[in-house]
């Protein structure tokens, strides 16, 4: 029997992956666009639900933030069952029960339902990100994984060009009809169809692609072939976490997150800190950082795929946000110059983000991997809860967000330096290793 020509083989090997991406991103894209809904429209809501309900800056900052703590306690869990449970079943739980509790979020009328229903919110969610992005080293190998992370990560600043406008126009549009206020249809038309989604994935996703029935035999095989058998450094998940790498990495993503934290929960305050008052406009505003990011983010993921490199194009875009983000707080009630700077900023930290889930995705391998990204991600995430959190103490002692902004700064900054720390071993360095044990 004569080879396959490697250009034909090539060819079909594009086909493969053009059906896979085709197959998978858009769906997870839609996915993780409501996941990061979830966590914008909270700040979009402050502008109504403030008032309405008398909360104080601090209380904001601790509800935006406590999401995370509920995220981090149960995120480890989630994605340590990920591959006894399978993906689908994974998924599909998740979205269903944050939907319903992100829509619940309109029944918010004190302070502690709001912060049950925020701690709630992180429980039900948690595992989801991570989780997906270990389901795509299911898929997608080293030479395409960065532009794999990229395509469905481009949900996060898209939910800021969509949901910008969207919460604006819900919150205006629709406040008092049935006797709700805006800010409360906004959480129940941004929650429900997070179940709708939640049922769709039970049928539409498969665990693993040897489940998936609508590849062939010949193109499972092919797959398998495309992805190799990468050496893995650890095989337990006990190796993982005593490995300083992986904490090297959580810290710098702890860093990046801090920044774009900043960004989701205090983008509207800071617009209209800019003399911006309206509501639409304000919506309309927020949604140009994004579309900067979105653009971005694609062209980041495909570089670093074409050079095979990581470090560099994850640090460099950090230390670019931090000093953007120190530019648009002194320019801070100059609404051109701090918001060229704020979408500079936005841009360069989700293009940090997007790249830097490459480098764990490259060095973690096998189902020790759910929860290698887990503990990452979990570490990072406390991020989440710092930054919302230090920057409403500090605006409600101030008056102020410029002293909260510039810890931020710092952070970003510290960020780029670790990111250049990371050195992973080469693949033979790997397979050394696992000889000596």
């Amino acid at each position: 029997m004569s080879a396959i020509p490697s250009n034909s083989s090539a060819d079909q090997t594009t086909a493969l992956y053009s059906r896979l991406n085709l197959r998978l991103l858009p769906f997870l894209l839609i996915c993780y666009l409501f996941a990061c809904l979830d966590r914008l429209n909270i700040g979009f809501a402050k502008l109504q639900m403030q008032t309405d309900l008398g909360f104080s800056d601090a209380v904001y900052g601790v509800a935006a933030g406590i999401f995370f703590l509920g995220y981090v306690l149960f995120e480890l869990p989630s994605n340590l069952l990920l591959p006894k449970l399978g993906a689908r079943k994974t998924i599909s739980r998740i979205l269903v029960l944050w939907g319903i509790t992100s829509a619940s979020m309109l029944f918010v009328h004190s302070v502690p339902m709001f912060y049950g229903l925020r701690f709630l919110l992180g429980v039900f969610e948690a595992g989801f990100a991570p989780g997906m992005i270990f389901y795509l080293t299911y898929w997608y190998g080293e030479e395409r994984m960065a532009r794999a992370i990229a395509t469905v990560m481009i949900a996060g600043p898209l939910s800021g060009v969509v949901g910008g406008p969207l919460s604006a126009w819900t919150m205006t549009s629709f406040a008092g009809a049935f006797g709700l206020a805006g800010w409360q249809w906004m959480f129940l038309v941004e929650g429900l169809p997070c179940i709708v989604l939640g049922v769709v994935a039970w049928f539409f996703l498969v665990d693993r692609p040897g489940d998936a029935k609508w590849l062939s035999g010949d193109e499972r095989r092919a797959h398998t072939a495309s992805l190799g058998t990468p050496a893995a450094a650890h095989h337990s998940f006990g190796q993982v976490a005593r490995d300083p790498r992986v904490y090297l990495m959580a810290v710098a993503y702890f860093c990046v997150i801090c920044g774009i934290y900043t960004v989701n929960f205090w983008l509207p305050t800071i617009i209209k800190a800019d003399k911006v008052t309206n509501t639409m406009q304000i919506g309309l505003y927020s949604a140009i950082p994004y579309m900067a990011a979105v653009i971005g983010m694609y062209l980041g993921g495909r570089s670093s795929d074409r050079f095979r490199e990581r470090r560099w194009h994850s640090a460099v875009p950090a230390l670019v946000a931090a000093i953007s983000l120190a530019i648009a707080t002194l320019a801070s009630g100059q609404l051109a110059l701090s918001l060229i700077f704020m979408t500079i900023a936005t841009a360069a930290m989700w293009v940090s983000y997007t790249v830097f889930w490459a480098i764990p995705s490259d060095y973690l391998k096998g189902d020790v991997a759910a929860g290698g990204i887990a503990l990452i991600n979990t570490i990072g995430l406390l991020g989440g809860f710092l930054s919302p959190t230090i920057i409403g103490w500090a605006k409600t002692a101030t008056g102020s967000l410029q002293a909260g902004l510039y810890v931020m700064v710092a952070l970003l900054a510290l960020g780029a330096v670790l990111l250049l720390a990371i050195r992973l071993p080469s693949s033979a360095a790997v397979v050394a290793q696992r000889a000596r044990l």
